[in-house]
This record gives structure tokens, C-alpha cells and sequence, in this order.
């Protein structure tokens, strides 16, 4: 069977990651017997990456006979520029669509995303115009959806991401009947296959992993005030970014600007008694996923979102991103003391990237 992925960008040959978990899947697929062909809207030449094809939009355009690339077109992160022409121009090449929606790109970002820190520069004629984007972006796919539904599979990374859907994009529910699934992002090999030590001499009391310090969805904020507040716990906070050219360091947080492979990430966490996630945002969180699955005690946000991708979890516990409702020694130490090893299985492959080979495999 043969698919043509369409993705805004794609790991290269030089090193880059951008939707690695586009990748990842696609790995999975090939290894089913799935042949996928990668479109990289990005990309100036066609190249082959661990064995996955991967196309510019000029090399699609010649060639004569499109059909090579399959019947399915896969959608990851769709938008207006890019993918939406994209099937507007060539969507009767395809008997099926299968849309991935992993957060932006249904959302209207201004209502949904928390406030950027006060050290961001911003450009309120830019965001203004970002917003004005959005509802456009919002009003096109809707129509193209009820439009094109019997063609089209839905698969969303979360049920917030679903309920999300419809409340931005407001397309009538009654077009996803049997149309739509619930099909949550794998974590990466390593959690799965490797479970926390809870004998071995801990360094930290608390490691957060925050690949982006300056987004404000991810609660560097909340990290420091726990830190401020609880002076005896050794913390560390593993990411990049220049929070800390603007507020002051906790003594006892230690900053490790840098982004980790999943080796290095096994490592710190081997060394932490506790993994701290805060968020206020969030369609999964794949890296918070993959430390649950890796047994580590996690603290998360008592947010929806957080509650549903957790529940089942024995080792996670949830606090309030609010200071006036947070007690957050208590709950720490009630995870110190009621720690329960299980690999709880939710993320592994075989219940989520396998769900979408089969899904796939129906659209023959």
C-alpha cells in the first residue's frame, strides 16, 4: 500500500528535527509494509532519510504519474498556505484524506494560548493580524471539511483536541460520525523498553524538562515560584531560552541550557526523585507522557487536558498552576511515599502508532 505524506517541514540530512514525530510514525508505517512518500513543503531538493523517501512540491508537479504516490494523502498539522492549495489543486489524485490534528492549526491561538511573558517583544498590529489569520484559516477549513468529509478520516492526539475542533472550527459533528478517532502520539523506544530505578542515589529532588524556557505554556514560572518556595528541595531545570536574562535564578534550581537526546534525558532522570510538568497548554504533551510511562513520580497541571492524558496513571499527581490554591511539598511528599512502579502502557506503540497502521491499512 502507498501514502503521500504532506508536512510543512521534516527531519534532514543535516541535522534537523522538525516534526520528528512525523518521522517517527512514518518509520512505523514503512516497517507494516506501508510504502509513505514524504512531501516537505520545505524542502529545496529531494533526499532519502532512514530509508523514507522524501519530496519537494516541484518533483510531485512533474511527474506524470502522480498515482505512483499512492491513493491516501496524510495530513500532519495542516495549513492554509501550504496544505490547504495543496488539496484544492490535486485532491481528486486521492480517493482518501487522513488529517492528523495536533493543536495550532485548529485552534484560534490568541483564545487558546496563555499570555507570552512581559521580557517578549510584541507586535500588537502583528498578532492582530495573526488572529484575523486564525478566524480565516478557521472559516476555510470548516467549509473544506463539510465539504470533503466522506473522504476524509479525522484523527485527533487527544479528546481535548477533538472537543477543540469542533468549538473553533464549529464543523457539524454529525460530519464525523464514524469519521473521526482518538489516537494519541507514541512516546520514543526508550520509555518503553526502560523502567525507573528507584534504588539508585538520587542528585535531584526535582527535574523539569522544558525544551523552551521563553513559552509561557510551559510554566517556568511555576517551576521557580515551587523552587522559591521550597529551598530545601534540589532542583533542575534541563531547556533553553532567556527566562533567566529577565528574573532571578532560584538558588537551588540548576539550569542546564541544552536540548537532550533521549539517552541523556534517561540519565537526569535516573538521577531525580521526581519529574516536575507543569503546563497551561497542552494538546498531549508527549515528553510529560514519556516520563509517566517511564515510572518516574510526575507532577503535572490539574487541567483537563492533563486529567485525561493521565488517567490510569498510578505515579502522577496534579497540582494548581494557581500560588493561592498550590501545596505542592504535600503533594510531593505524598509521591515520595506512595511511589508505585508500573509501566502502564498507554503511549506504547502497539496502542498508538499501530492503531494508525490499521486505520490506514481500511483505506486500500
Amino acid at each position: 500500500m502507498k501514502s503521500l505524506i504532506a508536512v510543512e517541514s521534516y527531519p534532514d540530512l543535516q541535522g534537523g528535527i522538525n516534526l520528528y514525530y512525523v518521522h517517527a510514525r512514518n518509520m512505523a508505517y514503512k516497517e507494516a509494509g506501508i510504502y509513505v512518500t514524504v512531501l516537505n513543503f520545505s524542502a529545496q531538493h529531494d533526499y532519502i532519510i532512514d530509508g523514507i523517501e522524501v519530496i519537494t512540491e516541484k518533483t510531485y508537479e512533474k511527474c506524470i504519474e502522480k498515482e505512483k504516490y499512492g491513493k491516501l494523502l496524510i495530513i500532519h498539522a495542516c495549513n492554509l498556505k501550504h496544505h490547504y492549495r495543496f488539496v484544492k489543486k490535486y485532491g481528486s489524485k486521492f480517493d482518501n484524506y487522513m488529517f492528523f490534528f495536533h493543536g495550532h492549526e485548529v485552534l484560534r491561538c490568541a483564545k487558546v494560548y496563555p499570555k507570552p511573558y512581559k521580557y517578549i517583544k510584541r507586535n500588537l498590529v502583528l498578532e492582530k493580524a495573526k488572529d484575523i489569520y486564525d478566524i480565516i484559516k478557521l472559516k476555510m477549513w470548516k467549509r473544506f471539511f463539510e465539504e470533503n468529509y466522506q473522504k476524509i478520516q479525522f484523527v485527533f492526539v487527544s479528546n481535548w483536541m477533538y472537543d477543540e475542533f469542533l468549538k473553533w472550527t464549529k464543523v457539524n459533528k454529525e460530519y464525523l460520525v464514524d469519521r473521526y478517532h482518538i489516537i494519541y502520539n507514541c512516546i520514543g523506544k526508550e520509555f518503553e523498553r526502560i523502567t525507573y530505578n528507584t534504588e539508585k542515589e538520587k542528585k535531584y529532588d526535582i527535574i523539569s524538562i522544558r525544551n523552551n524556557l521563553d513559552g509561557s505554556k510551559y510554566c517556568v514560572d511555576v517551576i521557580c515560584r515551587i523552587a522559591e518556595e521550597n529551598p530545601a528541595y534540589k532542583m533542575c531545570l534541563i531547556g533553553k531560552g532567556n527566562y533567566f536574562e529577565h528574573y532571578e535564578k532560584p538558588h537551588n534550581l540548576e539550569v542546564i541550557p541544552r536540548y537532550l537526546k533521549h539517552e541523556e534525558i534517561l540519565r537526569y532522570l535516573e538521577q531525580s526523585k521526581c519529574a516536575l510538568m507543569p503546563t497551561r497548554t497542552d494538546a498531549q504533551g508527549v515528553m510529560a507522557c514519556e516520563l509517566a510511562t517511564y515510572g518516574i513520580p510526575l507532577i503535572t497541571s490539574d487541567i483537563p487536558v492533563c486529567k485525561e492524558v493521565f488517567e490510569g496513571f498510578k505515579n502522577v499527581y496534579f497540582i494548581s498552576n494557581d500560588k493561592d490554591r498550590q501545596n505542592f511539598s504535600k503533594i510531593f511528599n505524598y509521591a515520595m511515599t506512595n511511589r508505585e512502579i508500573a509501566k502502564n502502557q498507554k503511549y506504547f506503540g502497539k496502542n498508538t502508532t499501530q492503531k494508525e497502521i490499521e486505520l490506514i491499512k481500511t483505506l486500500r
